[in-house]
């Protein structure tokens, strides 16, 4: 965890309204920085309210305690920021249930993310298409966070607290 000095300045503490610059980014590949998932330093900062579940309690923890207008970035191990890839949300799911929550003409792709309603249909979650069944019957998905067990780095610039 980055020292942070003490100063007369705001402190990002749990429940402080934000407003910053990050990136995340998954891990390195073969020596090369991770590519971004996440950026919003090339447009407009973002707001968001410590606490709310708008960024993982992991990344939240590290940003407590930082002063307005630091920036520093950090690498969060593999599994900490999304938690361990869970075997158990490889799910199959039947064409029959889709059709139903769907366009019943879809035509699923390996890789495809679809929205799926949460049961009392007040949210949404999301899976990745990993296989179609050759009868056309069934659809594998995944519903682990894409960066599920990977090492993830969270850069920052702290804008403004209230």
């Amino acid at each position: 965890m980055p020292t942070v000095e003490t100063t007369n300045q705001p402190v990002v503490q749990q429940g402080s309204f934000l407003t910053l610059h990050y990136r995340m980014a998954g891990p390195a590949v073969d020596g090369k920085p991770g590519a971004d998932i996440i950026n919003t330093f090339d447009g407009k900062p973002a707001t968001l309210s410590l606490g709310t579940g708008e960024l993982s309690p992991a990344i939240e923890q590290r940003l407590i305690g930082l002063p307005e207008g630091t920036r520093t970035s950090f690498e969060l191990p593999a599994g900490e920021a999304f938690g361990e890839r869970n075997p158990d949300l490889l799910q199959w799911v039947a064409r029959k249930l889709l059709n139903e929550l769907g366009d019943p003409d879809e035509q699923y792709k390996v890789g495809d993310v679809v929205q799926f309603p949460t049961p009392d249909g007040m949210g949404q979650y999301a899976g990745s298409v990993q296989q179609v069944k050759a009868s056309g019957d069934a659809v594998q998905f995944d519903f682990n966070h894409p960066l599920a067990g990977q090492p993830v780095v969270f850069e920052v610039h702290v804008i403004g607290v209230l």
